[in-house]
């Protein structure tokens, strides 16, 4: 272990590019972890409609976002190869592609009732849910657009930058969920349209400061990032080749935990706000490993565009042995803290008896999450590694095959057929993670990814 920390591609470097991704995805989940506690400490209808509205909400975006973070891997595998000057034009289809779907986010405003009716969640929850979701879309061209441009320096192993964006736009929103959810000064009290407004506008924030550091003078001579913005057919085709599976299994991933949450709606109320609160904790702990994933994702392209795979091996282990270590600990805090963890979602206005039951089912739904935890990271990791190389084709089958056959068909089953309740749904989402977790390492192990590459092999190096 400690000699390969300082290895190439050991512990040190794994932290040096993984650290500040895990801060940067960190304060995405504070963002709707913010939003989450002052709206539960408003109200029991609005933190019961956040996390339905707000999966919905990322499930809109998440096939956009996993297509252009496919960038990530072309400018990590141009930059092993030396081809700086494609890093550019790489960036560029990314953009072209991120306008186009701020468009087609938009126009979800428009069919926000339909699809919370059909949830057949309690009125008053819908209603909420409807407000939620619609200014979510309209602000999510600029998570798409901001994802574009944060691959410029994650692809290249630079991410104190997107940490530090990040970082702006987190410290942005807590402020404004507390003016704009309660009403001070001269802000009228929005309520779960002011935790919206908030993140919109935090968001917004973020890609500024993206287009403000990416498009500079030193930038473009280096990387062509403005003389490169002619459209290429043949790049933006290879991109979407790998991209759209990329998107798809995002979508999957996304769609499992929405299809999820919106089965435990139909459960109760009590049901649903206690699956709210312990994916809000979750996902705290959860989108740090995502940053983890992204790094070895580019460790690993840089390893494969330098033709170098070895490299690749060896920065997937270092992540790995990192990612168990760190969710062994958050897993002991679910199970052996949880009153603690729950304690920051008590709401005054929310009856005793209500409390107490929330807090009774947040104890036993921690201890699944503590379960899958392990096998989570696991997942992550190995699947970095697969996309880094271009292995993508494989994970997105692995997760629409057990997206179907492992959640959204037992679930179907077993609740609206056989009148199973809250532990199954939960049941279901834990074994759907521990056999991604054992599929992925067992396709990483055949080792197919290292003959891989998503870039041209003749480029030539500037």
């Amino acid at each position: 272990m400690l000699r390969r920390w300082s290895q190439p591609n050991g512990y040190r470097q794994v932290l040096a590019v993984g650290l500040p991704l895990v801060v940067s995805f960190g304060t995405t989940s504070l963002i709707h972890f913010t939003d989450r506690v002052f709206l539960a400490n408003y109200s029991v209808n609005a933190i019961a409609a956040a996390l339905p509205a707000g999966i919905a909400s990322f499930l809109s975006i998440c096939f956009f976002m996993g297509v252009v973070s496919y960038v990530n891997v072309f400018v990590a595998q141009y930059v092993g190869a030396g081809a700086f000057q494609r890093v550019g034009a790489s960036l560029w289809q990314g953009i072209y592609f991120s306008l186009a779907s701020a468009l087609f986010l938009a126009s979800l405003y428009f069919v926000a009732e339909p699809i919370f009716a059909f949830a057949g969640h309690h009125p008053e929850v819908m209603r909420l849910e409807v407000i939620y979701f619609r200014i979510l879309t309209l602000g999510a061209g600029a998570v798409v657009m901001a994802t574009t441009l944060s691959c410029f320096f994650s692809g290249r192993g630079l991410t104190r930058p997107v940490m530090l964006v990040n970082l702006a736009g987190a410290a942005l929103n807590i402020p404004l969920d507390y003016i704009l959810i309660n009403g001070v000064g001269w802000f009228p009290e929005m309520g779960i349209a002011g935790a919206a407004l908030a993140t919109v506008a935090s968001q917004v924030l973020v890609l500024l400061l993206f287009a403000l550091a990416v498009f500079t003078r030193g930038h473009d001579r280096c990387f062509a990032v403005r003389r490169a913005r002619a459209w290429d057919g043949g790049l933006m085709r290879r991109m979407l080749r790998y991209g759209l599976p990329g998107g798809v299994q995002f979508f999957l991933d996304i769609l499992v935990f929405t299809f999820f949450v919106f089965m435990v709606g139909r459960l109760g109320r009590a049901e649903l706000a206690a699956t709210n609160i312990v994916m809000a904790i979750n996902t705290l702990s959860f989108m740090p490993m995502i940053g983890m994933s992204v790094a070895v994702s580019t460790l690993v392209g840089q390893a494969i565009g330098a033709g170098k795979p070895s490299g690749g091996v060896r920065a997937t282990s270092s992540t790995l042995h990192i990612a168990l270590a760190y969710m062994g600990l958050v897993a002991l805090a679910f199970v052996f803290l949880p009153r603690e963890l729950l304690y920051f979602f008590h709401s005054e206005h929310a009856d005793a008896a209500s409390q107490a039951r929330m807090l009774e089912l947040g104890v036993e739904l921690l201890r699944f999450v503590a379960v899958y935890s392990l096998f989570d990271a696991m997942a992550l990791v190995y699947m970095g590694a697969l996309k880094g190389a271009g292995d993508i084709m494989f994970v997105m089958w692995t997760m629409a095959l057990a997206c179907l056959g492992m959640v959204i068909a037992p679930m179907l089953l077993g609740v609206e057929l056989l009148g199973l309740g809250l532990y199954y749904i939960w049941g279901c989402v834990t074994f759907y993670v521990v056999v991604l977790g054992l599929v992925f390492r067992w396709r990483y192990g055949r080792g197919l990814w290292q003959n891989m590459r998503v870039i041209e092999a003749t480029g030539a190096a500037d």
